[in-house]
């Protein structure tokens, strides 16, 4: 097939256009490679896929509108893979505007090129960060999730927002993804895995938000992986018993699905640290701090629904990935 992938110098996305590729299907990776972490890891990421003879490389910003639309009309994929986004809960309290141009602006001039070039399948990327203020354990994609707590988690609901709208206008066939904090190899420099483990091997103390009483349900990138091609290989069709009188915010009349892709199996901060103390074979130093704005105390995610319509769940125990990316950041970086 041809798949449109934005976001292939990101750490999902590269992971997603080398899977697609592997199997034989043409991509055309878009990506702006801006500078809000290490560009250099952007350009190494891209340089795993670079020469291979299906991808085709589109340095662009999402929020024009007219290149958008030429890489479209250019290209006429058959389905798209949107995996860009401006990330970070933090971020977003410091540079809200970004989250306006690339999350916003951007999804839209996405939903514009698979409206008017008859794309068979959107898949979108969400986020965990949705379910806000939510407390309920494990998080279902059957609960509402009105209340956000950062812009960046806003964002992502406006998202599945204008994804529905648009198939109901339009008909396109939609699935979003929630995404439970991904960790593994090339993964990102502004998240706690990696500030973790660059400060204990410089022996630099590491800060722990909420004096340590968090817990993440860590997903390793191979799953995430497998879970994103197996849906986007899926095209949802309507849900025939869905009510307007008891709205199931998972899917809808028309064929739009939502699904959650975590490791159903939320870790205590403590104990992610602990392990990777181990991995490191070294002690951090901790600096305990408060509840940063924006952040939730837990992450859970229920995979039901994503085990029923595509057998699948991810799996992988955090030791096994943990280790995997202390192998990777030690020889990425000469360690």
């Amino acid at each position: 097939m041809r798949v449109l992938v934005t976001g292939t110098a990101g750490f999902i996305g590269n992971f997603v256009a080398e899977r697609l590729l592997a199997r034989g299907d043409e991509v055309l990776g878009l990506d702006n490679v801006n500078a809000y972490y290490d560009v250099r890891l952007k350009e190494d990421r891209l340089a795993r896929i670079k020469d291979h003879p299906g991808f085709t490389e589109a340095r662009l910003d999402l929020a024009d509108k007219e290149g958008v639309a030429r890489a479209f009309a250019d290209f006429q994929p058959e389905r798209v893979v949107h995996l860009a986004a401006q990330a970070g809960v933090r971020y977003s309290l410091e540079n809200p505007h970004a989250y306006a141009d690339s999350n916003l602006t951007g999804f839209l001039n996405i939903l514009e090129g698979c409206r008017h070039y008859g794309v068979e399948h959107l898949v979108f990327a969400s986020s965990s960060s949705v379910y806000g203020a939510n407390t309920t354990m494990p998080f279902s994609v059957h609960h509402n999730v009105d209340h956000p707590v950062s812009l960046y988690a806003a964002t992502k609901k406006a998202n599945e927002l204008m994804a529905h709208t648009y198939c109901h206008l339009y008909g396109t066939p939609m699935t979003g993804l929630r995404f439970f904090t991904v960790y593994g190899p090339w993964g990102r420099p502004d998240m706690a895995l990696f500030k973790f483990t660059k400060a204990i091997l410089e022996d630099q103390p590491i800060e722990v938000y909420n004096h340590g009483r968090m817990q993440r349900d860590f997903t390793y990138i191979d799953d995430i992986v497998e879970g994103v091609m197996r849906v986007t290989d899926r095209i949802p069709e309507p849900n025939p018993d869905w009510s307007g009188a008891a709205p199931d915010p998972s899917s809808s009349y028309v064929p739009y699905r939502l699904y959650n892709i975590g490791n159903h199996s939320p870790v205590a901060l403590m104990d992610f640290i602990g392990e990777l103390e181990r991995q490191l074979g070294k002690e951090a130093e901790k600096r305990y701090l408060p509840m940063q704005p924006g952040d939730v105390e837990a992450t859970y995610a229920d995979v039901d629904d994503l085990q029923r319509d595509v057998g699948f769940s991810p799996d992988t125990p955090l030791a096994e990935g943990l280790a995997q990316f202390v192998a990777w950041y030690r020889d990425y970086h000469q360690v």
